[in-house]
């Protein structure tokens, strides 16, 4: 593996680069946000026969910017990703993406249309796309407002409980008592930072995304989108399973079950294991 950095407007990315690069041959590259490069080393272990790229989004892991408490918009993720791939120099890419990741790929590929040969966007909690999605906006504007006045525990609390929700946000979603920190293992401490990557992608709009359908169907690119079978349905999953769904709606496309949840490919990573054979097995089914 080899580490470079790219500079960018406001920040320095790092990214790493796994296996030698040929000309002529596409590299796969693994991106979350705001998960960090650190999160694929599972799941890139099951891609030994490719060359695989990773990085860490500006507001996370070993990148750095200029102003750490500054919102980060899915356009800025969008361009930094443009960055990289031109760094790399042997495009089009193969992309999965997940989560926050996935939402910046979408934006990727309508901004950047040459960049991407095939993505496979897995769970984008993309909110703008979802008949509730004013008030999942109203509960993640609470969030933010929460981390500004008292911190991140208290504002993760509010993410835990929308993470967990399984269905429509609907009004009486408002009525429920403030989450404890405490019920997540989290401290109601005030530290005084205010440079949370999860804070600063919902401060920068990520859960109001909606695909630019007209520019998506315009790029070559093969888009698949993904939800895990853990995850839910349409109509009963998580945020992001819902939304997952209905993305694939809005660009006239169903989405393909991978094995496991929302973190299916992770394999002890943040102490969590998901069902990474069976999902890398997936994916490179779907990627071929």
């Amino acid at each position: 593996m080899t580490t470079h950095t790219v500079s960018v407007p406001g920040a320095t990315l790092t990214y790493d680069v796994v296996g030698e690069l040929e000309p002529g041959v596409s590299p796969l590259v693994l991106i979350g946000s705001p998960m960090d490069a650190s999160g694929f080393g599972t799941l890139a272990s099951h891609f030994r026969d490719r060359v695989v790229v990773t990085y860490d989004p500006r507001n996370v892991g070993r990148s750095r910017r200029d102003d750490p408490t500054a919102a980060v918009t899915f356009d800025q993720h969008a361009d930094d990703l443009h960055a990289v791939l031109t760094a790399v120099g042997h495009g089009p890419v193969d992309v999965f993406a997940s989560s926050g990741g996935a939402v910046n790929a979408l934006v990727l590929v309508s901004r950047y249309p040459s960049d991407v040969r095939t993505l496979v966007a897995h769970e984008p909690p993309a909110g703008g796309t979802l008949p509730d999605r004013e008030n999942i906006a109203t509960v993640c504007a609470n969030m933010v407002a929460a981390y500004d006045a008292h911190g991140r525990g208290p504002a993760m609390a509010q993410f835990m409980a929308l993470l967990m929700h399984a269905g429509p946000i609907d009004n009486t979603f408002f009525d429920r008592p403030t989450p404890d920190p405490a019920q997540f293992g989290l401290s109601a401490e005030d530290d005084g930072t205010r440079d949370d990557a999860l804070m600063s992608n919902m401060r920068g709009g990520g859960v109001d995304f909606a695909p630019d359908v007209d520019a998506m169907r315009a790029a070559p690119t093969t888009v698949v989108i993904g939800v895990g079978e853990e995850s839910g349905g349409p109509e009963d999953g998580h945020i992001a399973a819902r939304a997952a769904y209905s993305t694939a709606a809005f660009l006239g496309s169903e989405p393909i079950v991978f094995p496991g949840g929302h973190s299916g490919f992770l394999g002890g990573e943040f102490g969590q294991t998901g069902k990474p054979t069976e999902f890398a097995e997936t994916l490179r089914k779907v990627l071929g």
